[in-house]
């Protein structure tokens, strides 16, 4: 098992309203350096149906801008694990990010976490000292097979606040 550090920055602005959150990056979005870059993971084709976006989001930038002009932050509740592969079950010695960054200077309204692991994690790290509301929300990633595309679309209709 291999010692990671968060490897890229939160997405969010001063108008950020919704916070999504995972868990840490897989190693495809290690090396990739950015979010949920697994080609199989749904998570941007999920945000580009909500967000009624050009479905194929090719570039970093171009997510980016699709997130902060729909008002959405990411980040993962992970600054640093030990973890082997991409596998959530497979995280261990977790030091969580420090969320203060996004909440003091973003008006959040609610937490969304991608997956129950990050679900956990919120609960663990956060939900003491953090009085909004947070909701979990089916892992998009493709480990997740027994949840098809509509299946997760019926869940994460919840981000429509």
């Amino acid at each position: 098992m291999a010692h990671f550090e968060h490897p890229f920055d939160p997405v969010f602005n001063e108008k950020s309203e919704i916070l999504i959150l995972g868990t840490f990056p897989s190693s495809v979005s290690r090396e990739r350096a950015f979010f949920y870059a697994h080609p199989q993971n749904r998570f941007w084709k999920i945000m580009a149906y909500f967000t009624k976006t050009r479905l194929f989001l090719n570039s970093i930038d171009e997510k980016k801008s699709m997130l902060l002009e729909n008002k959405i932050a990411l980040w993962d509740a992970i600054k640093s694990c030990d973890i082997e592969g991409s596998s959530d079950s497979r995280i261990a010695n977790v030091v969580p990010v420090d969320l203060s960054p996004i909440l003091e200077n973003a008006p959040i309204k609610h937490i969304f976490t991608n997956g129950a692991k990050a679900h956990g994690l919120y609960g663990k790290y956060f939900s003491q000292s953090i009085s909004l509301p947070a909701t979990k929300l089916p892992s998009t990633s493709p480990a997740n097979a027994s949840y098809k595309f509509e299946r997760l679309l019926t869940h994460w209709n919840a981000i429509l606040i």
